[in-house]
């Protein structure tokens, strides 16, 4: 069984593309594998440049995470600042990396340019942390986008400068965990082709959003003016509702709202009433559970002491062996 560790950042609320994507990946993966799920929120002051809500922040992604069904009993599941091991690793990785390869990175370049007036030594280092993240429990699989494959590359490097300095086999190489043909992938409703955190909310569906919100989206939902001929190729914005239909809906239903569309007999109003309806028996069962786990504060601690334990337990082991092949003293 391999040992998986996948950081979560604790912005914005998870909405229908996340739970069909990532989440149910993860849902299945942590009975697979030794699975290590924390809430990034150093990460997360990388990008902010003040006061911000980053604690209910936490508390909200850590109660749709568990109401989308991650398993505490079988992963451990932690707020990455618990974990003390992980910041003394960071320090001692941040030794032995590079100014050079750490500006170069793609990711620092991006965000430096985004954000000119916060260009901070944690935004440099970002990739230092999330190896320092991953190496902690000495994992070997880690679930990343593309965005996030050169930070990977960077942790192997890291690991086997590592290895190499002291003379020791000590951290094993990680690599992207690949969900296959698994993975789903659901549009915007803007028309674009990827439902996510944009500045128009109603470009997603969030898992918490109200049946009333629900329908209110989809009904603004972006199509066109309707099929002229006969199995004429969708343009983009409607090819997206297909796409969500077929991951919501009843099988029936969408044949329904594909053949109507086929003859140039549809009614995108009839088609979006119907969606938004799906969407809503979809999501209904953990939208209750994220209303009924939210208001159980004892729970959500009891959640996270038991998934720090668990955590800290193996971070701890990770830190004496560094310790002693480095001959840093023991207190």
């Amino acid at each position: 069984m391999e040992t998986v560790v996948s950081g979560i950042r604790p912005t914005g609320r998870l909405h229908l593309g996340n739970y069909l994507g990532a989440v149910q990946n993860f849902v299945r993966m942590q009975y697979e594998h030794n699975c290590f799920f924390f809430i990034a929120d150093y990460h997360a002051l990388t990008t902010q440049s003040g006061a911000s809500n980053l604690k209910e922040n936490v508390k909200n992604i850590l109660v749709e995470y568990l109401a989308c069904g991650l398993d505490p009993e079988a992963a451990a599941l932690y707020v990455q600042s618990s974990l003390p091991e992980t910041a003394e690793l960071y320090l001692i990785l941040n030794m032995n990396a590079y100014l050079g390869e750490l500006t170069r990175c793609t990711s620092f370049k991006e965000k430096a340019r985004k954000q000119e007036e916060n260009i901070n030594a944690g935004l440099l280092t970002y990739p230092t942390l999330m190896a320092a993240d991953i190496l902690i429990h000495k994992a070997t699989k880690v679930p990343v986008g593309k965005d996030q494959e050169q930070h990977l590359e960077m942790t192997r490097n890291f690991a086997n400068r590592f290895n190499k300095m002291y003379n020791v086999d000590f951290f094993p190489e990680p690599f992207s965990y690949n969900f296959g043909s698994q993975s789903v992938k659901i549009p915007g409703l803007d028309g674009s082709t990827k439902m996510g955190k944009s500045e128009n909310r109603d470009n997603s569906i969030y898992l918490s959003d109200s049946p009333d919100t629900v329908r209110k989206k989809v009904m603004r939902a972006v199509t066109d003016t309707g099929p002229v001929k006969k199995n004429q190729p969708k343009t983009q914005a409607v090819e997206n509702l297909f796409i969500i239909m077929k991951a919501v809906s009843k099988v029936e239903v969408y044949d329904y709202f594909q053949e109507k569309y086929n003859q140039c007999e549809i009614k995108y109003s009839e088609m979006k009433k119907q969606l938004a309806e799906d969407i809503i028996t979809f999501t209904e069962q953990i939208r209750e559970k994220i209303i009924s786990i939210s208001s159980d504060d004892a729970y959500l601690n009891r959640i996270l002491k038991e998934g720090t334990d668990k955590a800290h337990a193996s971070a701890n082991n990770t830190m004496k062996e560094i310790r002693s092949i480095i001959g840093l003293s023991e207190i």
